[in-house]
């Protein structure tokens, strides 16, 4: 069955039969008295029925409007609760989103620059959740991009061309050694006393790799790798278990070093990644958003993760 009106129709037929005049009804709904003629003759044509019998006079309800009259109103009825029900989730909806900020990280800074603002977060009186999605360099980018998260820590400062990368520090990339191998007992490596080593480098397509590959690139060759590891927490496993040496960002090993490794700097060159917030362009934060933004830019300042910074690594 093919239902051919709608609840303004419904409303125009409950105004006429109680103010009994198709004048006094247009006043109610705030309409055309031919509008209100039109949807009482529509919810006639749709029901085969009589609604009113009109005189010059008056206005008088047929049997059949009689017999919907309880029925539109109960419909009716139905309706308001249903769309102030339909309301009230989306604004609850609404209300559960901006209650949680959902951030896009890679892993390494976790440690010592996401959980210290945290924690300044908290202590500042916010109470919003918080979504952490721990990701590489180009998913946390896509992430932001994509509104999947609200914002990124990222090591990559242009992937994507609807967003923006702000500059917190630059990350060094060093040397991770068991504190028993040879090149332990040296303050500086240089990149061509890596050429005999057995050594772990992050998995290609990754930022770290990036970086890494230029370098090796200028040696012509010179440098090669022998295995991969897609995490730092795995190519820090291999180093404590002895199975080469790794080249891995300074806040990996801040954050990640395992019992009897350490990390030694890289020299002739320095080399270092960007690590920066990425923000969709033209997007307005939310007061939790900015908070959290803040912490985290206060918290590269703050011990011991500034302190690190000024001894010549940003």
């Amino acid at each position: 069955m093919h239902i051919n009106y709608d609840f303004a129709d419904l409303e125009a037929f409950l105004a006429v039969k109680e103010t009994g005049s198709f004048h006094m009804a247009a006043q109610r709904l705030a309409l055309s008295q031919s509008s209100v003629t039109r949807r009482v003759q529509k919810l006639e044509q749709a029901l085969d029925s009589v609604l009113f019998e009109r005189t010059t006079r008056r206005v008088r309800p047929t049997l059949a409007a009689k017999r919907l009259h309880a029925r539109a109103e109960a419909m009716l009825e139905d309706a308001r609760e249903t769309v102030g029900a339909m309301r009230d989730e989306s604004v609850a909806f609404a209300h559960q989103r901006s209650l949680v900020v959902t951030l896009a990280t890679i892993p390494t800074v976790v440690a010592n620059l996401v959980t210290p603002a945290l924690g300044s977060f908290r202590a500042a009186g916010h109470r919003s959740r918080i979504r952490i999605l721990d990701h590489a360099a180009n998913a946390v980018s896509e992430a932001v991009a994509q509104g999947e998260a609200d914002f990124g820590i990222c090591s990559i400062s242009s992937l994507e061309p609807n967003t923006g990368f702000e500059h917190l520090f630059d990350d060094r990339i060093v040397l991770a050694v068991r504190d028993d191998h040879p090149l332990a007992a040296q303050d500086m490596i240089s990149w061509r006393s890596l050429e005999e080593q057995d050594l772990i480098l992050p998995a290609r397509g990754t930022g770290n790799r990036t970086l890494i590959d230029e370098e090796i690139a200028r040696m012509q060759g010179a440098l090669t790798w022998t295995m991969e590891a897609e995490r730092s927490s795995t190519a820090l496993a291999l180093v404590s278990g002895g199975a080469g040496v790794a080249l891995l960002p300074l806040s990996a090993l801040r954050a990640l070093c395992p019992d009897r490794v350490s990390w030694r700097p890289l020299s002739d060159p320095v080399i270092s990644r960007p690590v920066g917030l990425v923000s969709r362009n033209g997007q307005t934060d939310t007061p939790p958003i900015a908070a959290l933004k803040h912490a985290i830019r206060s918290a590269r300042h703050a011990p011991p993760f500034g302190t690190w910074l000024t001894a010549g690594e940003s």
